[in-house]
């Protein structure tokens, strides 16, 4: 009979293994994700980064998270031997004339594996790791056996460039760049103390088993269908082959996300994860993460050039009318420089007060019909604005309320995503208090009855 699942996934136990996996590493967030979630997905991870990055201390710490897992670790060079790697021959076998292994204690009987300098072992290694990582099996003699693998955790300093190493390469779906700790990061760098121990309930290998049966039971919406399709139209205009495998276990890993977060269905947001899956150079991650930002989740800073062309050109307008001139402006201008010689090098109240009043006298004045037409321009294209803005607001409650509560989102992503549209806000908020502040000063454009009753030409703003 098949076996019903008995333990479905717990967000907060994995949450509680993932502060366990990242407790004392800085700046690891992502990483840390991945690799945990690769293992779950039954996928194989590769850190790609300088040494002293805390490449190995993640693959143990992902071991930790597994009761009755055996862990494997050996650091490859180019005159490393499959002995190393698969176990010394057995003599007893070779009596028999038995080609075979004994493998206990090596990489067919680990179950979390961490292999460094991994592109740098010969092809005789490379050729039994393939079916090793891709099969779970291993060729020993004559027969082939199945091996507890759950999840190799392979680290370079760079990615391979010899064609022979494509196939082994393909092997690792999520590809991590990993680098040292920024300059910000830098002081508790040197006061970190020891990580705390775990409290958190160890993963077995049957719920593994039952999460990978189950996980195909995640929808698969068309929204989500359509960015995919979106992304394989960009990824082919930039030159970019991704392999029929590589999209399936792409899926793979965005159903065991969401599976495991207690969803039923697969969203946008999942989409976070495929620059790991997708991108072949580490250089490709951060654009793609770019065009998830922009496209998929809408959330990197914008711009409002149509607003900022209209408050500049009814800030100008303003301008101009407020400096304008009445007709006879020159004698007023006469008036004025007399008023200030009679005033002399002294600067009293007196002058001042006279001053202000015959500049006051000087300014042109409208109609109360020039007045209301520039103001209700003003208003209209304030309104809006403020209808983008109350969009701007919607969608950034519907952001922060889709990234609450994510177990592999990193948080470093989502503050991301969440500033990115309040920066949005900001810029939007100061346009519309500048363009309130033009309102005040066309409404306060000084009136006269006299003046032609004629509503001007709207100001002209460009689209």
């Amino acid at each position: 009979m098949p076996e019903t699942l008995t333990t479905p996934p717990d967000p907060q136990r994995l949450r509680a293994l993932i502060t366990t996996l990242e407790s004392g590493l800085l700046e690891r967030g992502a990483a840390v994700r991945l690799v945990l979630l690769a293992a779950l997905a039954g996928e194989h991870v590769l850190l790609i980064g300088p040494p002293g990055t805390a490449k190995s201390e993640l693959a143990r710490r992902l071991h930790g998270a597994f009761a009755d897992a055996r862990y494997f670790e050996r650091l490859l060079t180019r005159f490393s031997t499959p002995e190393e790697l698969f176990g010394p021959l057995s003599l007893k076998a070779l009596e028999d004339d038995r080609y075979e292994r004994l493998t206990d204690g090596y990489l067919p009987t680990a179950s979390i594996a961490f292999l460094d300098e991994v592109f740098k072992a010969n092809s005789a290694i490379l050729n039994a790791l393939l079916t090793l990582l891709n099969e779970r099996e291993f060729d020993n003699g004559a027969g082939r056996t199945q091996t507890p693998l759950i999840s190799v955790v392979g680290a370079s300093n760079e990615v391979p460039l010899e064609e022979a190493l494509m196939a082994f390469y393909d092997r690792f779906l999520v590809r991590v760049p990993v680098g040292p700790v920024s300059d910000a990061s830098f002081a508790a760098l040197l006061q970190l103390g020891p990580a705390p121990r775990s409290s958190a309930q160890c993963l077995t290998r049957n719920e593994l088993r039952q999460w990978l049966m189950q996980r195909d039971t995640v929808a698969l919406p068309a929204d989500v269908m359509g960015h995919l399709h979106a992304l394989r139209e960009h990824l082919r205009s930039t030159g970019l082959a991704v392999s029929d495998r590589r999209w399936r276990q792409l899926l793979g890993l965005l159903r065991t996300a969401a599976y495991t977060e207690g969803r039923d269905r697969i969203d946008a947001l999942d989409l976070w994860l495929m620059p790991y899956a997708l991108a072949p150079q580490p250089a490709q991650v951060a654009p793609l993460r770019q065009w998830f930002i922009e496209r998929i989740a809408q959330a990197a800073p914008q711009e409002a050039p149509w607003l900022e062309r209209a408050v500049q050109a009814f800030e100008k307008q303003l301008e101009i009318e407020s400096r304008a001139e009445a007709e006879g402006g020159d004698d007023g201008a006469g008036k004025l420089a007399l008023a200030r010689s009679i005033g002399g090098a002294q600067d009293n109240d007196m002058t001042r007060l006279m001053s202000a009043q015959l500049e006051a006298h000087m300014r042109r004045r409208y109609s109360s019909v020039h007045v209301a037409a520039r103001v209700t321009q003003v208003d209209a294209i304030a309104a809006s604005a403020r209808e983008h803005g109350k969009r701007l607001l919607e969608q950034a409650r519907a952001l922060r309320q889709a990234l609450a509560g994510r177990l592999w989102l990193p948080p470093e992503l989502a503050d991301e995503l969440n500033a990115g549209l309040s920066t949005t806000v900001a810029r939007l908020d100061d346009l519309l208090d500048r363009l309130d502040s033009t309102r005040t000063g066309f409404a306060a454009l000084p009136i006269s009855a006299q003046a032609c009753a004629e509503a001007p030409e709207p100001i002209a703003v460009s689209a």
